[in-house]
């Protein structure tokens, strides 16, 4: 199971010793061998971090607003879509709201996001979190450079002062990079042991949020180790991925390198071909309807 660390109320959001996401396990990733030659159809989109087009976050703070940048979507219509923000460093927001539910993944730098009367926890690179629309909170960056992913459901994406505050029922979650508990297939009985790539040397997959079920939207965490190469397959209507740890490899019609921050995604079922070669190893974020395969290509030896 995940574990996490929750906080219990709107009003005073502590942080609590680890505990089970809920659904955490109510579905499967596959690991197989299959021959490398598979496309990915529909063709992809693309999107790497130094081609994104960068706006302020909230335009009514000029100068002092942190930086977005669209992967997909556009915060500022309706529908769902997810963008990165650049923090400068020592960045502290007023305390304020959100119209909409967010979640967030540090990929760069230390960041702070909690009720304004709540101690300091700076979530490193590979962190999680959760920010209830209405929920009085302030956000923080304390590293040199600071960027992180955030995803919404349901846009526009709009700020608003803590005279505004409202109780939705959700509930902040912040998730430490070193409370995630990673799974691979011999933690598992009901995914497919077969292959190296089910060794507990291959790809691991850490249950964000959301349902597994075909046809409920799900986030996930998918480490592939380094040398790495393998097909992710998406079998639901929609895929979105973003490099949050690491160098990848997109092979697609043009091969392109993927740096932290980079995004990949498609609409269909769809499959997408991978490399990894950071020494650490590759991290990254998928948003999916369904559920999806880790396919590891054949081994060359």
């Amino acid at each position: 199971m995940l574990h996490t660390m929750f906080r219990n109320s709107v009003r005073k959001q502590k942080t609590l010793p680890s505990l089970a996401l809920a659904g955490a396990v109510t579905a499967a990733f596959t690991l197989a061998q299959i021959p490398p030659s598979i496309a990915a159809e529909p063709a992809p989109r693309v999107v790497l971090e130094s081609e994104v087009n960068w706006t302020p976050l909230n335009p009514a703070r000029g100068d002092a607003s942190p930086k977005a940048g669209t992967l997909w979507g556009d915060r500022a219509s309706s529908g769902a879509s997810g963008f990165l923000v650049q923090f400068n460093e020592g960045f502290s927001s007023p305390p304020h709201i959100h119209n909409v539910t967010y979640r967030g993944v540090v990929i760069r730098g230390l960041m702070h996001n909690d009720d304004p009367k709540a101690a300091e926890m700076w979530m490193p690179a590979g962190s999680f979190w959760t920010q209830p629309a209405g929920e009085p909170h302030i956000t923080a960056a304390k590293g040199r450079i600071n960027l992180a992913y955030i995803e919404i459901q349901e846009g526009p994406y709009l700020v608003h002062p803590t005279e505004q505050a409202f109780d939705n029922g959700e509930r902040p979650v912040n998730v430490d990079k070193s409370n995630i508990v990673w799974l691979d297939a011999s933690d598992l009985t009901w995914v497919d042991q077969s292959g190296a790539a089910a060794t507990a040397e291959g790809p691991k997959v850490a249950f964000l949020w959301g349902k597994r079920q075909d046809g409920h939207l799900n986030g996930s965490l998918i480490k592939l180790p380094t040398g790495f190469t393998g097909t992710l397959r998406s079998r639901g209507t929609t895929f979105r991925a973003v490099v949050i740890q690491g160098s990848a490899k997109h092979l697609g019609a043009e091969v392109k390198t993927l740096e932290p921050g980079s995004y990949f995604g498609s609409d269909g079922a769809s499959a997408h071909r991978i490399t990894c070669d950071a020494a650490a190893g590759c991290i990254i974020y998928a948003r999916t309807q369904g559920k999806f395969d880790i396919v590891s290509a054949p081994s060359k030896k």
